[in-house]
């Protein structure tokens, strides 16, 4: 009876010790734990190809690595200029199973309070950005343009490629446009490489876009940077020391701090803290990897990370425009939207 009655309390004390034999392993799964044997789903705002969708597979491919036994699959999802991707994953469920990229082109549209972005950039869960990427202006040798002078004059306007309303070439190549009266027609729905493939046919002559997207476009003779906005590269004039009117310079300034902030990965709010932590460090480690970093640097694509609370704080500081620069936004981008 005592022996019965002492294993019997031993029993208790032990399940009391460790809660896991009551709960079938809940509370064990805490952090890098808890993804063993799930399935992430990470959300491309694009369409297969492009810049987008190729970081986002170098990064969901050692992310994967970095969290054991998890499964990270690539849900493409392109529409209205990131704007359905973005919102699919501020809606998603918050338990960190369901995270993606975008583009930052949304930082415009939460400034002017775009009535489809249905979300708050600043409650998202950020786990990291890949890289810093400056924005060029890219032309074909169709278009017979040769530089930033010949853009300028062009006597015909020059048909360029965005995709939708909500994406970042969207809204900079309008409000660009108008603002520093440049000749260019704005032609949309232009999704992954899309608009590279429309360059070839001769239907389209240039671009805003992320220089890393086109490096390789322009190396093969396709196409011809012929201004910057931000960066370190000195190969291109800089399209700030181009422009003398304060209200253009402020504009210019806002795009600059976009290409600040550029291949991000983020997550719905509030998913919880351990399991964050541990996307973050998979995050870190997978940009810290030696294999990701050669094959990043064999796909021409840049890689200058930045990490966790420290994305927060620059989305922070781009979303802290003064009144002055949000209307002239919104004036420059009225009758488009």
């Amino acid at each position: 009876m005592r022996r019965k009655a002492f294993s019997t309390c031993s029993a208790v004390l032990v399940a009391c010790s460790t809660p896991w034999l009551i709960s079938g392993g809940a509370f064990a799964q805490s952090g890098a734990d808890f993804f063993a044997g799930k399935t992430i789903n990470y959300i491309v705002a694009t369409a297969p190809g492009g810049g987008y969708d190729t970081y986002g597979r170098l990064v969901s491919e050692y992310m994967q690595k970095y969290l054991p036994g998890s499964t990270i699959i690539i849900r493409n999802m392109p529409g209205a200029g990131h704007l359905v991707g973005a919102n699919a994953v501020y809606a998603a469920r918050n338990d960190g199973l369901t995270i993606g990229t975008f583009n930052t082109g949304l930082i415009y549209n939460q400034l002017m309070n775009y009535s489809a972005a249905k979300f708050d950039l600043t409650k998202m869960s950020w786990i990291g950005k890949a890289a810093s990427d400056p924005r060029v202006f890219l032309v074909t040798p169709q278009s017979k343009i040769r530089d930033w002078y010949d853009l300028v004059n062009s006597p015909e306007p020059v048909n360029f490629a965005t995709a939708g309303v909500g994406a970042a070439a969207y809204v900079e190549t309008i409000m660009l446009a108008r603002a520093l009266k440049l000749p260019i027609r704005v032609q949309t729905g232009y999704n992954g490489t899309e608009d590279m493939q429309a360059m070839r046919r001769g239907e389209i002559f240039g671009a805003l876009a992320s220089r890393s997207s086109y490096e390789n476009f322009v190396a093969n003779g396709y196409g011809k940077f012929i201004a910057q906005i931000g960066g370190k590269d000195t190969d291109l004039p800089q399209v700030m020391d181009l422009v003398s009117d304060p209200a253009s310079r402020r504009l210019l300034a806002l795009v600059q701090s976009q290409g600040n902030i550029s291949r991000l990965t983020a997550g719905p709010p509030n998913i919880p803290a351990d399991r964050l932590a541990a996307l973050r460090s998979a995050f870190k480690h997978s940009m810290e990897d030696k294999e990701a970093q050669q094959k990043a640097e064999k796909l021409g694509r840049p890689l200058e990370p930045t990490y966790g609370d420290e994305v927060l704080a620059q989305i922070k500081e781009a979303l802290a425009q003064s009144p002055e620069t949000i209307t002239l936004l919104k004036d420059t981008l009225s009758s488009e939207k």
